[in-house]
């Protein structure tokens, strides 16, 4: 069935088939239509015998002249469609009325010098809104509809600006224009999540101004910026003032990051270097030599007593760990072996395995000189044997290797590195309920060493229980204790200047959640228009979309 019969069958049917396919059609007869490669054109004209005046209201339908008006119209399956409309003039019979004559706008058809049906303006408006010039040209283009990025551009800022009306609950942030150089100010109604209003700048004096144009906020949400802070108790001094928790939060991690920068050498040294902690470096050393001598001794005459021990207990620690589940790299990790040395435990069935090529041969005289050169750091198998040779071994080099073997699997384990910075400032944010292990482990070995970090992980975890549980009434107990704290003591500072806000975000519900996701929103927008557009297309994308 071609589309100029679905068009007179439609047209025969009355009002009810219009009503569900073409429902912007209804109020007009299609005459004809005509269906080429990529448009279809329709004549329509007016049901209805009259009109009502624009101006008065009456009912006209003395015709006065007749044109043609052309309107483009959505697309219909993948293809452009043009409307031709036979518009009357009509004439007003009521005395006195402005309006002598007037062209019948067809309600859903037809609005006033508009060259595209209602349908397709709220459609551009709609993509314009969403992707403004060239992504929103370029998406028309898909559906069927040739419009330039200009015209998207008009469509756009000709959308009515929504009211702000009365805002009990306002959020007030700022975003950069230009980084550094630039900033705006984004309003949004916390309530409803519905931006408000974009001012121009970040200044006190402007945020005052609409504050006293838009009277009614009950609850005021900002960041920790001081200029927000008086503006809103210069225009709304009754409003309660409620801090950003994710600043407040993120304050306190710089600080906590720093007071770790500054004990690195606690992390690292193994015991705590801050002033007046006494030192046990002496004694530690004293162990380490002991147990030093201890292994010489065990092992002094090259023979492979000592050896065997210890690969026997490392081959049975390697397999419980095995299994209990744990990885290859877990093992090596726990027992402080490299990857390849651990792989060698994990790969042999038994300890024997590893030990077959422990039995005495030609090379017994040599051990000892073999095992000394070994721990003095000269681990080339090929050297090693050079030097023996030279000193009358008649062996070859893989007996050499065979029996370095062993001494390479029982050699000492390395110490676990210290963590890192990082590692710990992360440790002390993160709560302790969601620690591993061996997180949880290592971040108490630290603790254990310094009583400035273990006081500092005390104060983290007890603000991060009062901000995620809304105690704020716990606060001043809070500034209290951590105001003596040497690292905590700015911040606490910091947060009794901004008490009441503070406050406010401890214990309020309300939070600036919605407002930083509308802010991440407002930073796509600017992509999205790679920055070409100025503050006021931007604006009215913010405030449309």
């Amino acid at each position: 069935m071609s589309v100029s019969q679905v068009s007179e069958w439609l047209s025969c049917q009355g009002d009810a088939g219009l009503e569900v396919l073409l429902p912007h059609l209804a109020p007009v007869f299609v005459d004809r239509t005509e269906a080429g490669p990529g448009l279809v054109r329709a004549w329509v004209r007016p049901r209805a015998d009259g009109a009502a005046c624009p101006r008065c209201g009456a009912w006209c339908t003395q015709v006065r002249g007749r044109y043609a008006r052309t309107l483009a119209d959505a697309a219909i399956g993948g293809r452009r469609v043009l409307i031709t409309l036979a518009v009357r003039v009509l004439r007003c019979p009521q005395a006195g009325c402005p309006a002598a004559t007037f062209a019948e706008q067809p309600p859903g058809l037809a609005v006033r010098y508009a060259r595209k049906t209602p349908l397709l303006a709220g459609q551009l408006a709609a993509i314009a809104a969403e992707l403004a010039g060239r992504a929103g040209s370029r998406l028309a283009r898909l559906l069927a509809v040739e419009v330039s990025r200009h015209t998207l551009v008009r469509v756009l800022t000709a959308l009515p600006e929504p009211s702000a009306g009365l805002v009990r609950v306002l959020g007030i942030d700022d975003f950069s224009l230009r980084r550094g150089r630039a900033y705006a100010t984004l309003l949004v109604d916390m309530q409803t999540g519905r931006p408000v209003d974009v001012l121009p700048d970040r200044e006190q004096a402007t945020v005052e101004q609409w504050l006293r144009a838009h009277p009614g906020a009950e609850v005021v949400c900002r960041d920790r910026a001081s200029g927000y802070a008086a503006a809103v108790r210069a225009a709304a001094p009754g409003a309660a003032q409620v801090a950003d928790r994710w600043h407040v939060w993120h304050n306190l991690c710089e600080y906590a990051g720093r007071a770790v920068a500054r004990h690195r050498e606690c992390i690292s040294a193994g015991s705590c270097a801050c002033p007046g902690r006494p030192q046990d470096r002496r004694q530690e050393q004293q162990q380490q030599e002991q147990e030093q001598q201890e292994q010489e001794q065990e092992g002094g005459d090259g023979g492979p007593a000592g050896l065997e021990a210890v690969i026997r207990g490392r081959h049975a620690a390697v397999h419980e760990l095995r299994a209990a589940g744990k990885t290859l790299d877990q093992a090596a990790a726990a027992l402080g072996l490299s990857r390849q040395t651990a792989g060698r435990f994990w790969r042999a069935a038994s300890a024997q395995a590893l030990l077959k090529t422990a039995g005495t041969s030609g090379l017994d005289p040599f051990k000892p000189r073999l095992r000394r050169r070994w721990e003095e750091g000269i681990t080339s198998i090929a050297a090693l044997h050079r030097e023996i040779t030279a000193l009358g071994y008649p062996g070859s080099e893989l007996t050499t290797y065979r029996w370095l073997a062993l001494l390479k699997l029982a050699a000492p384990a390395s110490p676990p590195a210290p963590p890192t910075r990082q590692q710990v400032t992360g440790w002390l944010l993160t709560d302790p309920a969601r620690l591993g292990g061996d997180e949880q482990a290592r971040l108490s070995a630290v603790l254990g060493r310094c009583p400035e970090l273990h006081a500092l992980a005390g104060h983290v975890t007890e603000f991060a229980k009062m901000l995620t549980g809304r105690r704020g009434d716990r606060l001043d107990s809070w500034l209290a204790a951590a105001g003596d704290h040497p690292a905590l003591a700015p911040f606490a500072n910091g947060i009794r200047q901004d008490y009441q806000a503070v406050r406010n975000a401890l214990t309020l519900q309300w939070s600036s959640g919605r407002l930083e996701g509308l802010n991440t929103r407002t930073r796509l927008l600017q992509r999205q228009m790679y920055g070409r557009a100025g503050f006021p297309l931007l604006r009215k994308r913010i405030l449309a979309s």
